[in-house]
């Protein structure tokens, strides 16, 4: 079997849009020519999309999401929510370990595994804890994470509060030649506080986070990272000081990486309209200075790549109002659409720099064999309307989560139909 999209619109070398015919074939992309007829051979099975008028791209890649399965299935699980993350257009995600009980032994990584390739949807690469159920007091087994598939070290949801644990633990993954990702907070600041430090917090006698119970992380973690060598990712960056380290570290060659959500691009804490909890999230929509930093950040290379931080609630949960409820939102779906209406579409931004930032540079930051439109690249393409404009609807997510600050936003450009090897594994049309 073999799928051809055909009047497709793909970003050339320059960046300009132009129309090609692309042939998938075996889980790869066999070819992409301007003429139809150099792609069909005789006596084959051939199926056709036309996607005359559609943008089509590598498939997005999220290195940053919560599938919560195992342990919090009412939240989501690894199917539904890699059915959310197709109808989003990523083809690979990359989910923490912030389960019950956690991805903390070979066991859990399987697990995740089996579940992802029953589901039959989208890539899925499990992260594995840094400390055993994320308590921060005894290192995983890393080597036997490794070989049972986890892609990367991180306690995601916590920061690792001890200095010598974390310097263990990148020594002991640069050894591994393996990665940490780092969720940057100092506990001792953030205690019972819901929302960033600020006018909100003020206004609604809050307690606060403030900026440096991240940024505290990230300079310890950046000088620990300079004496053990490894690979060091920051996780949703969001404070101008975080932004400040990060970029003094990539100038003296400290491999540090990065990575910010759309959220904290778009919105600071002076546009939460009251204590709903949809816009309680971790870390918090902090000041508007925070978020033209974290724009010129990621414009400059000191952020590396755009993530969703996919982080699903049930309805209940969230009711329980800003102080009570669990930080988190959904991303999945509203994250393409998002960052074009309010980056691409406002002239900021290049399409390509925004597909650029989820797809090829998430590739090159982890080392992963996807991100490319090109002969023998991985069959994973989305397929996007540039011209659609859409109200957000939780009610339509195929996430079973709700959670998102978003409701009702008019956007543009939304996937309507995510290919994952050389299979469609959502349509608009399904």
């Amino acid at each position: 079997m073999q799928l051809i999209i055909r009047n497709a619109s793909v970003l050339d070398n320059n960046g300009e849009l132009v129309q090609r015919h692309i042939l998938l074939k075996d889980g790869l992309i066999e070819a992409i020519e301007e003429d139809y007829a150099a792609l069909h051979e005789d006596n084959a099975e051939v199926t056709s999309i036309d996607a005359a008028g559609k943008l089509v791209t590598p498939g997005f890649i999220d290195m940053h999401v919560h599938l919560r399965e195992p342990g919090f299935e009412h939240k989501e699980t690894i199917e539904s929510g890699s059915r959310s993350a197709a109808k989003g257009g990523f083809t690979t995600i990359a989910c923490m370990p912030n389960t019950r009980p956690a991805i903390d032994t070979p066991e859990t990584v399987n697990l995740v595994k089996e579940k992802a390739e029953a589901a039959g949807l989208v890539n899925v690469l499990p992260y594995a804890a840094i400390t055993k159920n994320e308590l921060g007091r005894e290192l995983t087994d890393f080597a036997a994470l490794k070989e049972a598939g986890a892609i990367g070290f991180t306690d995601d949801g916590v920061g690792v509060q001890n200095a010598q644990m974390m310097k263990d633990a990148m020594a002991l993954a640069h050894s591994l030649d393996m990665p940490v990702i780092a969720h940057c907070e100092d506990n001792s600041l953030v205690v019972g506080a819901p929302v960033a430090e600020g006018e909100f917090a003020r206004r609604h006698g809050l307690k606060g986070i403030p900026n440096e119970s991240e940024a505290i992380h990230v300079g310890r973690d950046i000088l620990l990272a300079e004496a053990t060598g490894v690979h060091y990712h920051v996780c949703h960056v969001s404070t101008e000081q975080s932004i400040r380290l990060i970029r003094q570290a990539k100038s003296i060659g400290i491999h540090v990486t990065a990575e910010v959500c759309p959220h904290h691009l778009i919105l600071s804490e002076e546009d939460i309209p009251g204590m709903d909890a949809n816009w309680k999230m971790n870390p918090p929509l902090r000041s508007k200075r925070d978020a033209e930093a974290c724009i010129e950040a990621l414009e400059d290379g000191t952020i590396d790549i755009v993530v969703t931080d996919h982080a699903p609630h049930s309805e209940e949960e969230k009711a329980k109002g800003m102080e009570l409820a669990p930080f988190g939102i959904v991303g999945f779906e509203t994250a393409f659409p998002l960052l074009y209406s309010e980056f691409v579409e406002k002239g900021r931004w290049s399409l390509s720099f925004l597909i650029e930032r989820m797809t090829k540079d998430p590739a090159r930051v982890f080392g992963l064999q996807a991100g490319r439109l090109e002969p023998g690249a991985p069959a994973d393409l989305t397929i996007v309307d540039l011209t659609k404009e859409q109200a957000v609807d939780p009610e339509t997510f195929a996430s079973k989560g709700r959670n998102t600050p978003f409701i009702g936003w008019k956007l543009k450009g939304w996937p309507v139909a995510t290919i994952v090897n050389g299979n469609v594994v959502w349509s608009e049309q399904s």
